[in-house]
């Protein structure tokens, strides 16, 4: 009988275990700086995966730079050379290698443990300001960029942020305060023009400012279709100057407030009709349109010059109503419409009915 053995060879030695990769959190994104007088304001959304993809991020936290000098400088110089200006804590984890890959269908957010820190959520909209000193907010040919970077659990920066500039120039006069008008579809904000300028108008709220034009607009008007009777609405008004392709806003007017308050009445009903019959008069007309119609008053007079009286005590939500009266004594008929804020319409077109 013959044993045939095999036997392995070991190619090589086996190593020590390599340390674990360790996860850096991609840069943050939707950078954004705006310059408004002596105020920069910048957003930025925080590093929500790491740069191999995986999720949470290991980021504690986001650190933002800011250099002045001329427009050609890099990311890389700004981090360098430039001043820490903010740091934005953010949620953690608890272990950063404890992470799951969201392309990989055997793994689930919810093995994870959740975030630890008072910081903001990862993907989060972050928001600061940089106040700039006199001296500097009027340095004529520079420009101060600003650069973002998520620093991991233990310290360790991620990839910077793409950078983001403003001017450094002396900001443009503010506009006078604004005038505000509305009617039942839109607000109208409105301004004395400056020369030359273009312009930016914001909403006002107790702590913040929204801005509502989506670009700088050359006409001193503007007009918000929000419409929500009963709100307080604030508008403020900003001029902007634009320095070398980047803008510089003044400071805002003073805010204008007005409360929408609903005293647009809808439009007469038309097409009123009466059909008599024994002992009754029906009556049809056509629907109005508004969104905020309440329903309908009709109207009754003595013919021929009695003077019409609300013929129901509440609105009617039909388009049609019998009336039942004596035969062969004639009426006048006419309907109003009312809305939700009890606003009521001229009368139709009168008609003149009597049953059989």
């Amino acid at each position: 009988m013959i044993v045939l053995s095999l036997v392995c060879v070991a190619c090589g030695k086996k190593g020590p275990p390599l340390p674990p990769l360790v996860k850096i959190p991609v840069a943050p994104s939707d950078f954004v700086a705006a310059r408004r007088a002596d105020t920069v304001d910048l957003h930025l959304t925080v590093p929500a995966t790491n740069t191999d993809s995986s999720r949470p991020a290991n980021v504690a936290r986001v650190e933002v730079y800011a250099l002045t000098g001329p427009a050609t400088v890099s990311e890389v110089d700004v981090l360098k050379q430039g001043t820490k200006v903010a740091t934005i804590a953010v949620k953690a984890p608890r272990d950063p290698n404890a992470t799951f890959d969201p392309d990989d269908p055997d793994q689930s957010e919810a093995d994870v443990e959740p975030l630890e820190g008072a910081g903001l959520d990862q993907g989060a909209v972050a928001r600061v300001q940089e106040k700039l000193p006199a001296s500097l907010a009027a340095t004529a040919g520079a420009v101060r960029t600003y650069v973002g970077v998520g620093i991991t659990t233990k310290g360790r920066r991620g990839p910077p942020s793409r950078r983001t500039a403003v001017p450094l120039a002396p900001p443009p006069p503010s506009p006078p305060k604004p005038d505000v008008s509305y009617t039942e579809t839109a607000v109208t904000v409105t301004w004395p023009p400056g020369p030359s300028m273009a312009y930016n108008v914001y909403e006002v709220a107790e702590s913040s400012e929204t801005q509502l034009t989506k670009s700088p607009v050359s006409e001193p008007q503007y007009t918000d279709a929000r419409m929500t009777w009963g709100a307080t609405r604030c508008y403020a008004v900003r001029s902007v100057e634009t320095v070398d392709r980047l803008t510089v806003e003044s400071e805002a007017t003073p805010p204008t407030c007005v409360t929408l308050t609903d005293t647009f009445p809808p439009a007469a009903p038309k097409g009123l009709q009466g059909v008599a019959t024994e002992g009754v008069i029906d009556l049809i007309w056509d629907a109005n349109t508004e969104t905020d119609l309440d329903g309908y008053i009709l109207l009754r007079g003595a013919a021929p010059d009695g003077e019409l009286a609300p013929l129901t005590p509440a609105p009617v939500r039909e388009t049609a109503f019998q009336d039942r009266v004596p035969g062969g004594v004639r009426y006048n008929y006419a309907v109003k419409a009312v809305d939700k804020a009890g606003n009521a319409s001229e009368a139709s077109e009168p008609i003149e009915e009597a049953a059989r």
